[in-house]
């Protein structure tokens, strides 16, 4: 009865974990494309009145003003990135992102999760490591931000499910081991709770 139910409650956890790990994965893709959706509607409707200028058939309008607002806010998105590229667009982004959006719960991971997935942002991480930080042989997964000397590294462990949360070890080379795996493997196994962590141990380096 026992084994039934600690069965049961891992089964529970399994789910639970699974279940949010995909939700940060899909969120904030899902944030991208309804918001691309709700300029595209709202640019359909700002230009429905040339319907009655183009003298076109009704089943060729449609998809030509679906086409027009499409080219428009792709043009809307070239603009701003355009804008932001500059040195007065860099710092009045960074001025209103810092007065009026990090201050917003879960900007800075959304953001940082988007920007990495769009191959944006690149992952400042070495190498992946297994870390056995406090010598007790409970292992944790890490990855290697510094080289301090011949038997020094700086490590980074992060937490899930919010990988930019973490903790900095200073350690030496026999309290890690290094994984041949992916940084962005690695990171997936974080922000989903822990799930795909057997391929970090098949891949221990020797």
């Amino acid at each position: 009865m026992q084994k039934t139910r600690s069965f049961i409650q891992q089964l529970q956890q399994f789910f639970l974990t699974t279940l949010i790990g995909g939700v940060v994965v899909v969120l904030p893709l899902a944030l991208l494309v309804m918001l691309v959706r709700f300029i595209w509607g709202f640019m359909t409707t700002l230009l429905s009145p040339l319907r009655g200028i183009f003298p076109i058939p009704g089943h060729v309008e449609s998809w030509l003003l679906d086409i027009i607002s499409l080219m428009v806010v792709l043009l809307a998105f070239f603009l701003i990135g355009l804008f932001v590229r500059t040195s007065i667009g860099g710092r009045f982004f960074k001025s209103l992102e810092a007065r009026f959006l990090d201050p917003l719960p879960l900007y800075a991971t959304l953001r940082s999760t988007v920007q990495q997935f769009a191959g944006l942002k690149k992952m400042p991480f070495s190498e992946v490591v297994l870390v056995d930080a406090f010598g007790n042989g409970n292992l944790m997964t890490g990855f290697v931000t510094e080289q301090i000397s011949e038997d020094l590294f700086t490590v980074f462990v992060p937490t899930a499910p919010n990988p930019t949360n973490g903790f900095v070890f200073h350690l030496r080379k026999d309290q890690f081991k290094h994984v041949d795996i992916k940084t962005e493997e690695a990171m997936r196994s974080i922000i989903g709770m822990g799930t795909g962590s057997t391929a970090l141990f098949q891949k221990i380096k020797p």
